[in-house]
This record gives structure tokens, C-alpha cells and sequence, in this order.
């Protein structure tokens, strides 16, 4: 398969009934549950959360590969000074990672996040060992210095993420 064939089979689903087992079965390696939660609850938040939550299916060809759902403009500080948007979850399935799906996600994320108009990407992740800090690092964002519900903030300046 060629490179040009290969980006095109990796899509983004939004989540119907005709995928929703597909996106519920996404699970992660067992020593990383503690850094993401499992998609049902992502669901479950988009659901409470319409407008701001964005839950997509990563998909490879045919096959369910992994799980994202982003946030667009939302109430930082919940007093209506700081507006961001970002990436709010990211499971990447056991056997599909270190294949580019998250990096795929990310883009995705940061070509939304652009499309609105927006400038930087952010997300928060779980400090520790087996978390998601090294792959943000690798991408480009970086340590804001913030803490979010015990969470490291990362922000990611869109120019530097080519979708």
C-alpha cells in the first residue's frame, strides 16, 4: 500500500449506532487505564456535554483502531475569561499503538480546532509512569504549568501541527 493510500484509508467515524460496539470495545494496555477513562464514560460525558464534545471513531480501513473526543470552546475557568479547545481523550487500542493513530488524532484535532479558528491545541494527561507524556512531548506541546483536576495542561501552538 502506498503512503497516499494509506493516509486515506485512516479516517475519523462519528459515533452512530452502526459503530457504537465498535467504539465501546476500544481498550487500552492494562497499565495505562489509570491515565485514560474508557470510552463509555467518554460517551457518557459527550452526551451531558453537546457542542463542546466532539467523539470520533479512529478507523483504519475497516477496522476500529482507537477512540478520541475533543472539547471546542469551553469555559476554562468557568468565569468566561480564558476560552480553549482541545484534545479531551485519546484511547488508542492495545494492539494498534505505536502505528501513527495517535498522531493521526491529534492532527485531526488541531485541523477542527483551526477550521473554528483557533490557535492552540490543548490537553490535559496523568504524570507517571506508562502515561501519555512522552507522546505529547514528541509532538510538540508542552508543559503549561497548570495542573487541571490533578492533570499536567499541555498546550500545542497550531502552526507547528501539519494536518
Amino acid at each position: 500500500m502506498t503512503t497516499q493510500a494509506a493516509a486515506s484509508a485512516l479516517h475519523l467515524q462519528e459515533i452512530t449506532p452502526a459503530n457504537l460496539e465498535a467504539a465501546l470495545g476500544i481498550r487500552v494496555l492494562p497499565e495505562q487505564e489509570f491515565a485514560v477513562s474508557p470510552v463509555v464514560k467518554s460517551l457518557a460525558e459527550a452526551y451531558v456535554h453537546p457542542g463542546v464534545a466532539w467523539p470520533r471513531l479512529i478507523v483504519d480501513g475497516e477496522r476500529p483502531v482507537g477512540f478520541l473526543m475533543a472539547f471546542f470552546d469551553i469555559d476554562w475557568r468557568e468565569d468566561g475569561s480564558l476560552i480553549r479547545s482541545g484534545l479531551w481523550r485519546l484511547n488508542i487500542a492495545a494492539g494498534e499503538q505505536g502505528r501513527g493513530y495517535g498522531r493521526f488524532a491529534v492532527e485531526s484535532v488541531a485541523e477542527q480546532i483551526r477550521r473554528r479558528g483557533g490557535k492552540e491545541l490543548y490537553v490535559t494527561w496523568h504524570p507517571g509512569d506508562h502515561g501519555p507524556e512522552g507522546f505529547y512531548a514528541g509532538l510538540g506541546f508542552r508543559d503549561t504549568g497548570e495542573r487541571s483536576e490533578g492533570e499536567t495542561v499541555g498546550v500545542l501552538p497550531l502552526e507547528r501541527v501539519r494536518a
